[in-house]
């Protein structure tokens, strides 16, 4: 199974096709609309959010609701391309309209202007811009429906916002209820105490970044591999997640933590219980050698704080050399809910290519007879 995406930010669409998906998978476009919704939302949102509306409109693949097993293309068209087209049109247009040269500390500005031989980081930014994650929560919703046709389920939550931490544990059926909740967080206290920051880092012209938790429940033991290290399943998953923006660091189970304990306190004790071997704890956070466990696999993903302040940080014009003020694009103050939904669905994705690789078949009859043969 693969995933390439297509498009920029201001553009006329974003693209995405899913190569090798199995025939018989019903798609519901209606949950992947919702779930492009819930990308958008969240508070501390900024004023893009208010102006695009994303819809999927799926344009080959699939026929009366149905996978056909053949590559699915999706679209997801920018709204605001109208107020663009003057300046990002693939013809001739003219691009001084938009240009930006006083490149944004954070960014991919600096670093690909000097790469791709640019002197507009708009031909940088559009691409970075984390506006192309639209796509693969798309991919990662139909990833989803995949998954939950073998009983495995993807949930998550913000763990935290800027310093403000939750250090409960929940049941991985209470998950879903931080989708109802403004900040994704579990515990109301924290989560006003966090959106009260948030207002006031507003009031300063800065921004907030976070701590998401993301869980997948319901996988057998055995997927990936400890035999090649390309295979190993945290790996991919670890490298799937890192390549979300501003993602900076990924941890599985206890994580970091796991380095300040004794070994005592860290592996999962094994134990006979109605003639099978279980584990009491998760410390690992359901993986074990690069493999599966069958325990759920827990991951946390830092973001950083959005790097585009309305206030502007201190850099350098590109161009004449002079310093001044960072350029401002529309921007959020904390898009950590919308982070936690991408981390959900790269998650949601990757893990749907290690099972496809595993597990092979043509159609969902296959896939689903398959897992259904394995030992948990």
């Amino acid at each position: 199974m693969k995933l390439t995406t297509a498009g920029e930010s201001h553009g006329r669409a974003l693209i995405g096709i899913i190569e090798g998906l199995p025939s018989n998978l019903k798609i519901d476009r209606a949950a992947i609309d919702a779930e492009l919704a819930l990308r958008q939302s969240g508070y501390g949102r900024g004023g893009r959010q208010k102006i695009e509306r994303d819809h999927i409109q799926i344009l080959s693949g699939v026929r009366n609701c149905l996978t056909l097993g053949s590559p699915l293309a999706f679209m997801i068209e920018n709204s605001d391309y109208k107020n663009w087209e003057n300046c990002m049109s693939p013809d001739p247009c003219d691009t001084s309209l938009r240009t930006l040269t006083k490149v944004r500390p954070g960014h991919a500005d600096l670093t690909g202007l000097k790469k791709f031989d640019q002197r507009d980081a708009r031909n940088i930014l559009e691409r970075a811009s984390a506006r192309e994650t639209a796509v693969r929560v798309a991919a990662g919703s139909i990833a989803k429906q995949y998954l939950a046709e073998l009983g495995i389920s993807v949930g998550g939550y913000v763990k935290s916002v800027c310093g403000v931490k939750d250090t409960g544990i929940y049941a991985f059926e209470s998950l879903s209820e931080a989708k109802k909740q403004p900040l994704f967080m579990l515990d109301e206290k924290l989560q006003s105490e966090a959106m009260k920051l948030i207002d006031e880092l507003k009031a300063k012209g800065d921004t907030a970044g976070g701590v998401v938790e993301v869980r997948i429940h319901g996988l057998k033991s055995g997927f990936g591999s400890c035999m090649t290290y390309s295979e190993k399943l945290d790996a991919r998953l670890a490298g799937a997640v890192m390549s979300i923006q501003a993602i900076k660091g990924v941890e599985f189970g206890l994580g970091f933590e796991a380095a300040d304990l004794p070994g005592s306190r860290v592996h999962d004790r094994l134990y006979m219980q109605d003639g099978n071997i279980v584990r009491k704890t998760n410390n690992a956070g359901g993986t074990e050698g690069g493999m599966s466990n069958g325990e759920d696999i827990v991951i946390r993903a830092a973001m950083k704080p959005i790097p585009t302040l309305m206030s502007g940080l201190e850099t350098v014009d590109y161009i004449s050399g002079e310093p001044c003020r960072a350029a401002g694009e529309r921007s959020d103050v904390c898009a950590i809910c919308a982070c936690e939904l991408i981390v959900e669905s790269v998650a949601a994705f990757t893990l749907a290519q290690v099972v496809a690789e595993r597990l092979g078949g043509d159609n969902m009859q296959q896939v689903k007879a398959r897992y259904a043969a394995l030992e948990s």
